[in-house]
């Protein structure tokens, strides 16, 4: 249920195409709907302007497998995502889906309904408006799963993204290559471990937001992405906000709302 269908809905109901029992009938699960073992928001599509996404790590793939399958046939033009998916939880989605993709680099279960080219960044299908475009930085290559997952997020959302990956402080000269993706964003993601310098680094180089994502990767003194954390949380840079660790889809979230003009 997102905006556009309401709207059709209602307009259904005013012309007499729709009585408003099959409306209600229609309506029954908004705002949401109760599985037993979940309460799937239905309602946050028209929030947000994308369904409620699955965070499957912890779920059984029987799980997963229904609630993504739910969400799928209650917003049948909207885009579908699961994160933090196995390939067990997958094969369980797509005997219900057969659509469904899995990237298994970022470990997500994608539905994409919309394939049309350069409609990513265009209000299309209840989708919001975006602006401009969101760069994805990762500082090392074993960061790029998390980056991964910010991209494909950010992409279901509607944005159109560009990434840029292995550009991290040990080689600086590798990220002032590439300024001109930098220069062109709207919202800059950057996703690094270690002591979690590069957001610090292209923070100042860009006068837009930049949402930081501590990674766990690093040696025993990086705890697992604590040194990163408080390391950005500490940043000199006035334009960077940082999410939790590891948390691509939350990062990418963020910078979708932002990018997202007004209606």
């Amino acid at each position: 249920m997102n905006r556009n269908t309401l709207h059709k809905l209602l307009q259904e109901v005013r012309s007499r195409k729709l009585s408003p029992d099959e409306a209600v009938q229609r309506l029954r699960h908004l705002p949401f709907e109760d599985l037993g073992f979940a309460k799937l928001d239905h309602h946050r599509a028209l929030r947000h302007g994308m369904p409620e996404v699955i965070f499957s790590q912890g779920k059984t793939a029987a799980q997963v497998a229904k609630i993504f399958s739910h969400l799928a046939s209650h917003h049948p033009e909207s885009n579908i995502l699961a994160t933090r998916a196995t390939e067990e939880q997958f094969r369980a989605v797509s005997a219900e889906v057969p659509q469904a993709e899995y990237r298994a680099l970022a470990r997500c279960i994608t539905l994409r309904r919309d394939h049309s080219p350069g409609s990513r960044n265009r209000s299309q299908r209840g989708q919001r408006r975006t602006q401009g475009t969101i760069a994805v930085v990762s500082a090392g290559t074993s960061d790029i799963p998390i980056a991964e997952e910010a991209v494909i997020t950010a992409e279901l959302m509607g944005n159109h993204v560009e990434s840029l990956y292995d550009v991290g402080v040990a080689g600086i000269h590798r990220l002032l290559a590439h300024r001109s993706v930098l220069a062109k964003a709207r919202v800059i993601i950057v996703c690094a471990g270690m002591e979690g310098a590069l957001p610090s680094v292209v923070g100042g180089l860009v006068g837009v937001p930049v949402v930081a994502v501590p990674t766990s990767v690093g040696y025993g003194a990086s705890f697992d992405g604590l040194a990163a954390l408080l390391g950005m949380l500490n940043s000199c840079a006035s334009n960077v906000s940082v999410v939790n660790i590891d948390n691509g889809f939350g990062a990418a979230y963020v910078a979708s709302l932002i990018n997202q003009s007004a209606r």
